[in-house]
C-alpha cells in the first residue's frame, strides 16, 4: 500500500511541474537599451520655417526661438521642429527662402537628440 501511495506522489509531483513549465510561470522576458531613433533641432534668434535637406530627403520644420532654449533645458520634441531618423552619419543643410545657411556632416547616435544653433 505505501508502495502505491509512494508512486501516486511521485506521478502528482512530475505532473504538476509539466503543468507548470508549459504554462510558462516564471519565465519572464525582458527587453532593454536605446531607441533605435535619433532626433535633429534646429534654434535661431527668431522662430522661422526652414527647409533642411538630409542626404535626398527633404523636411519643412521651424526653429525654436533662442531664448525658449537653454543649454540645461531640453527641447519640447514636436512634429514641427524636429526630424527622427535613424542613427548614421549625414550630410544636412539648411535653407531659409531657398538660402543655405547650414551645411555640415553630423553623426547621431541611438537616442540622441542633437540640437543645432543656427
Amino acid at each position: 500500500m505505501t508502495m502505491k501511495k509512494t508512486l501516486f506522489s511521485i506521478m502528482i509531483a512530475l505532473t504538476s511541474t509539466l503543468l507548470l513549465n508549459d504554462c510558462g510561470v516564471g519565465t519572464y522576458s525582458v527587453t532593454s537599451g536605446k531607441s533605435d531613433v535619433a532626433g535633429i533641432s534646429f534654434t535661431s534668434a527668431k522662430a522661422m520655417d526652414i527647409t533642411v535637406i538630409i542626404e535626398e530627403s527633404s523636411y519643412e520644420i521651424s526653429t525654436v526661438k533662442d531664448k525658449a532654449y537653454k543649454a540645461d533645458r531640453k527641447i519640447k520634441e514636436t512634429a514641427n521642429n524636429t526630424i527622427r531618423i535613424k542613427p548614421g552619419t549625414y550630410n544636412v543643410k539648411v535653407l531659409v527662402e531657398g538660402t543655405e545657411i547650414f551645411a555640415k556632416k553630423l553623426f547621431l547616435s541611438a537616442s540622441e537628440h542633437h540640437i543645432i544653433e543656427l
